[in-house]
């Protein structure tokens, strides 16, 4: 009988020790922080399920739990058709793709941070270039109206991110064979036929990739509205991310942190199971 080889297992040892210590660890602290109250940092009393019932019992946990899923179905439903559409108005050929894939993805080489602060130059109505321009014509971007908050907020998520979407939109359309668009032009096929039944078919694996990693990200959303709006007009644009945090480093209640985090955790998890499945 051949010996079995298991060095290949420490090749991956130094992943499997990164993974452990970012996320493992770091999960089992909040569990034990969940299920226990925390007095001065140090003293710890089991508390059990009451911060899970307190949360789900909560008005607020569902009011920014709804603001944060209609921000992802809105972004997403701009996103995804807008980024299939300009994959699909790129060409396949020629020298200057490079210099189109490298403009698309310039966006996502920006950090959250980053772009927060840039676009709150640009709309500043005093040093903004957009700001400045609209004061000539006696117009102002306001954001303490709620639709002008909420705008802002997915105008910039759209700028930052529809570009993930066209990058892997494109690179399923690159790898359909040539043959398949002899044989739909031959047969008569009209653009939205050639679309549907070849191209689609096509991509829908990486265009579930799309979907999943815009639904995350969406989900988890911080950095932009937090330095935009700082959650205003009121709490209209406070989403679970900034609830979360408010909590945790201002009120410093870890326990119910603690529980909002897990709760968080378990809905990304389902709703990114059930999008796997639907796609």
């Amino acid at each position: 009988m051949k010996p079995i080889n298991n060095r290949s297992f420490f090749y991956i040892l130094p992943a499997l020790i990164v993974v452990g210590g970012s996320t493992i660890i770091p999960l089992a602290a909040i569990v034990n922080f969940s299920v226990q109250d925390v007095f001065y940092g140090n003293d710890f009393i089991w508390v059990g399920p009451k911060w899970f019932i307190q949360v789900l019992s909560s008005k607020e946990f569902y009011d920014t739990l709804l603001r944060t899923f209609a921000f992802s179905a809105t972004v997403m439903i701009i996103e995804v058709p807008l980024g299939i559409l300009i994959a699909l108005s790129l060409p396949r050929k020629g020298r200057l793709i490079p210099f189109y894939i490298i403009a698309i993805a310039i966006p996502l080489m920006i950090p959250w941070v980053v772009v927060g602060l840039m676009w709150l130059l640009i709309i500043h109505p005093q040093w903004g270039s957009l700001g400045a321009l609209l004061s000539l014509i006696d117009l102002q971007i306001d954001a303490n109206n709620m639709i002008v908050a909420w705008s802002i907020i997915v105008f910039v998520d759209v700028w930052h991110w529809t570009s993930l979407t066209i990058l892997l939109c494109y690179s399923g359309l690159l790898a359909i064979p040539d043959m398949y668009y002899q044989a739909a032009k031959i047969d008569g096929a009209k653009r939205w036929n050639l679309f549907r039944y070849v191209e689609l078919p096509k991509i829908k694996r990486v265009l579930m990739i799309a979907i999943l990693l815009r639904f995350l990200d969406s989900f988890m959303v911080y950095a932009e509205p937090f330095i935009l709006t700082r959650g205003g007009p009121g709490k209209s644009t406070v989403f679970l991310s900034q609830s979360l945090m408010l909590t945790a480093s201002k009120q410093f209640d870890l326990g119910h942190s603690a529980a909002v985090s897990l709760i968080y955790l378990s809905i990304i998890v389902l709703f990114s199971w059930i999008l796997y499945k639907v796609m």
